[in-house]
């Protein structure tokens, strides 16, 4: 269980131990601050028609805003993220969620699409924050709560994404788009300031260059082949997951549906299935049942690309995309949860690692669907998402990988930290 300790802990007493337990009250608050980030890089998609008219642009300039900020934040998973392993990571959080304040700001201001374009940019770059808080937490919490801790976060991090398209439309029925960006700056800025109160002290762990520890990344994926497994098992799992949710809006506009985007839109509401299962399968980490979890998740995957061939039966479509939610984040906590048994020097690092091969595994699926539904119509999707759920399936029966190795990666770390009570050493089990 997470220490019901009522104080959020840490920074009114100085440097806490990494290990030394997290509270219930500081997971919840970083639980609300990744939905909180995470949703800046979602606004912007229910607005594109609303920006179009406004700032006298076209469709394809517009959704540049979505296109360069997903592109920022590939930018910021490789060159900001790392630096959770060398600097203090409270004050690095801070700086990072006021940049984000202020780009919010400016882009509620911004006179044309390209000054909007560019910061909407900016804002996904200082958006990989997230990706720094999540190992921080599970730097902080014991090894036995470190699942409950991942799946906590990650229902956050879901359902600021889930939540993000409405509260946008809505804000912008009740004023304009310019509310949605308004609201989310003053949102971030207060955040900022509460970070700075309650997120507990870590020590940096100097003893290394930037362009040292940019180049380590690389090192930790050639010589980690746990780390490889879940990278690649999360590229296919978010790979099947954009697949299906590239495709599915082109299915549902087409016959015998012919849905309008307002109620196609409405079908987002079923990854809320995604987000309820994130905190119990955090849990089974927990419980050293990981890798069965996994591989029963991944047949779940199948089951559901199964009823989702029935494409035109509107119920196994809705059982479909409920079944393949719960299985695909079900495994990327489970994954997510796994790696950070990794020492806590080099977990910014292995999240970077991870996370870019996730993110470019969804970026694929997501091509993958504009080139096959045309082609080949939804049951093509279908056949290469249920091929993709084969080839994972395939990667978790031959692996015998069941953890990080005992002496993980010891040319990439830092200097390491001190042992002590608190220091967690590397795990050898699920």
């Amino acid at each position: 269980m997470i220490s019901r300790r009522p104080q959020f802990g840490g920074s009114a007493s100085g440097p806490v131990l990494p290990g030394s337990g997290v509270s219930r009250a500081l997971v919840l608050f970083l639980s609300l601050s990744c939905g909180l980030v995470v949703a800046n890089n979602y606004y912007a998609q229910p607005l594109l028609p609303e920006l179009r008219t406004s700032l006298h642009a076209s469709s394809g300039l517009v959704g540049l805003c979505v296109t360069l900020n997903q592109l920022g934040y590939a930018l910021g998973l490789v060159l900001l993220v790392p630096l959770g392993d060398l600097l203090a990571r409270r004050p690095l959080i801070v700086t990072m969620l006021t940049l984000d304040a202020v780009a919010l700001a400016a882009a509620a201001a911004a006179p044309g699409v390209w000054p909007l374009v560019a910061l909407l940019t900016v804002v996904g770059v200082t958006g990989t924050v997230i990706n720094i808080l999540i190992p921080m937490a599970t730097t902080l919490a014991r090894e036995d709560q470190r699942g409950q801790v991942v799946g906590t976060l990650m229902t956050g991090l879901l359902l600021g994404i889930l939540l993000a398209r409405t509260v946008a439309g809505a804000l912008d029925q009740l004023a304009s788009w310019r509310l949605v960006y308004a609201v989310a700056a003053v949102l971030i800025a207060v955040l900022a300031v509460m970070v700075r109160l309650v997120l507990p002290d870590l020590p940096a762990t100097p003893g290394q260059s930037y362009p040292r520890l940019l180049a380590s990344v690389t090192s930790l994926i050639t010589g980690e082949p746990f780390l490889r497994r879940r990278m690649a098992t999360g590229a296919l799992g978010f790979g099947v997951f954009q697949l299906l949710w590239t495709a599915l809006p082109l299915m549902l506009s087409d016959a015998p549906y012919g849905y309008s985007p307002a109620v196609i839109g409405l079908f987002g509401l079923l990854g809320a299935a995604g987000a309820a299962c994130a905190r119990p399968a955090g849990r089974l980490q927990d419980k050293g049942v990981a890798h069965a979890a996994t591989g029963v998740l991944l047949g779940i995957i199948a089951v559901a690309w199964a009823l989702l061939t029935g494409g035109t039966v509107l119920p196994l479509v809705i059982a479909g995309i409920l079944v393949l939610d719960v299985g695909v984040q079900g495994v990327h906590v489970l994954n997510q949860a796994r790696i950070y048994a990794y020492p806590p020097q080099i977990r910014s690092r292995i999240t970077t690692a991870y996370v870019s091969a996730y993110f470019l595994g969804g970026s694929a699926g997501g091509a993958l669907a504009v080139l096959l539904y045309p082609r080949w119509g939804w049951p093509g999707v279908c056949l290469v998402g249920g091929l993709l759920t084969a080839v994972a399936l395939l990667l978790w029966v031959t692996d015998r990988t069941r953890g990080p190795a005992p002496a993980a990666a010891p040319a990439a770390a830092p200097r390491p930290l001190a042992a002590g009570p608190g220091v967690p050493q590397p795990s050898t089990h699920d």
